[in-house]
């Protein structure tokens, strides 16, 4: 049997793709904290992109359980229909619709059906998102460069055109937007990732001023390495080794990589009420991470 090869601390801190990876892939060593459920987003509508699994999917589920009528879209209608049942089966109230954000009439057209049906927008997490195999620019791959733009970027502009507006009309409401800690530190062989996500961070501090008088308020989620997600098999067509994982957690000050969860329970406080002075940030949940 080949042993998978081990990534040197050197490699990983220099910049290179191995580097990059550590922005989505971590280890399950953080046991959650123990459920609180308050009902402090019951009455409230929230509308949530790509939540068929990872962070969007988990999220979700922490909305429904608290109150929370939950519309979500993503690309994946089996897994949609699995994660709308499961939290109906929990009690809570959810309603998946296919949806794929790079298509501007069918983001649209979910918006406009969240809406139709229930009168409002009180929170829009702007969450779907998708990474590029890691390698270095002058490989010139023009077509993951259009679908990374066309996901995280326009996906999450367009969205917040038109929650913006709908927001407006009712009075209010809040908007997060998922970036990465890439959108904030640049780090060598994920470029074009990094940009659709460094324009995320630009849009949300710019919009949020534009929408701070309407009472709107308008933030980010910045997440390191999140070990619970597809994100890096997607990538790389493969699971990173165990031996692996640890040398990417070493790459955060905290030595362990986060969780779906935790970021979640970041997206909920700044949703929340607790949080209706802060506006305009990209809101780290990143155990400090340590390249860039």
């Amino acid at each position: 049997m080949t042993k998978t090869p081990m990534l040197s601390r050197r490699a990983l801190l220099t910049g290179g793709a191995a580097a990059v990876a550590a922005a989505a892939v971590g280890t399950t060593a953080h046991a959650a904290s123990a459920e609180t459920v308050t009902g402090r987003f019951a009455n409230k509508v929230v509308l949530i992109t790509g939540a068929t699994s990872g962070i969007g999917r988990v999220t979700a589920e922490h909305f429904a359980r608290e109150g929370a009528t939950v519309v979500f879209n993503g690309r994946r209608e089996a897994l949609g229909r699995q994660v709308e049942a499961g939290i109906r089966a929990s009690g809570g109230k959810a309603q998946y619709l296919p949806c794929d954000v790079r298509d501007t009439a069918q983001l649209e057209r979910f918006i406009k059906a969240v809406v139709d049906t229930h009168g409002r927008i009180d929170i829009a997490f702007n969450n779907a998102g998708v990474g590029q195999v890691f390698g270095v620019t002058t490989d010139d791959n023009r077509a993951e460069y259009d679908n990374l733009f066309d996901t995280n970027t326009r996906g999450v502009y367009m969205g917040m055109v038109w929650e913006a507006e709908q927001m407006e009309r009712q009075g209010g409401g809040v908007i997060i937007n998922t970036s990465s800690i890439v959108g904030l530190k640049g780090l060598g062989g994920a470029a074009a990732y990094a940009a659709s996500k460094w324009a995320v961070s630009g849009m949300t501090k710019s919009v949020a001023m534009e929408l701070a008088p309407k009472n709107i308020r308008v933030n980010a989620v910045a997440p390191g390495a999140i070990t619970d997600t597809g994100f890096m098999k997607a990538i790389t067509g493969r699971d990173l080794s165990p031996e692996e994982i640890q040398e990417f957690a070493g790459l955060h000050a905290m030595q362990r990589t986060g969780t779906s969860d935790e970021v979640a329970r970041a997206v909920l406080w700044l949703a929340s009420d607790e949080a209706s002075f802060v506006t305009g940030e990209v809101f780290k949940v990143d155990g400090y991470f340590v390249p860039g």
